[in-house]
């Protein structure tokens, strides 16, 4: 039974995957996962290839955890993934979606960050 964590991530991440979608990503993946980790989301924005990184917080900025350990590990698995799916030589990028909400559950911040990973 998936805990309370688990549904909020799900949650955040499917309404980012509808955010996404809506401006124009091609959504090829979710939850791609191989021994070094998982990606919450991968897609291709106007022919790039994206990974993203989707963080759901309730009561406080979702930013506050993807510091500089978890930007290594998105690169990380990143280059992992175009090494596996032969992608060599495609531009890629790691964006991010914030997700934030009151601590009552109220949707406060929905966005997305592209170019994410050394942002802050």
């Amino acid at each position: 039974m998936p805990t309370r964590q688990q549904k909020l991530g799900k949650w955040g991440e499917d309404l980012a995957a509808e955010r996404l979608a809506d401006m124009g990503y091609e959504i090829v993946a979710r939850n791609w996962r191989c021994p070094a980790g998982e990606l919450d989301i991968v897609a291709y924005d106007q022919g790039e290839l994206v990974f993203v990184e989707v963080k759901t917080r309730w009561g406080g900025p979702p930013e506050e955890s993807i510091g500089p350990a978890k930007q290594a590990k998105l690169i990380e698995l990143a280059q992992r993934y175009v090494q596996l799916k032969r992608e060599e030589g495609q531009s890629w990028r790691i964006d991010a979606v914030l997700v934030e909400l009151t601590r009552g559950g109220r949707l406060v911040r929905l966005e997305v960050i592209e170019n994410a990973v050394g942002e802050w």
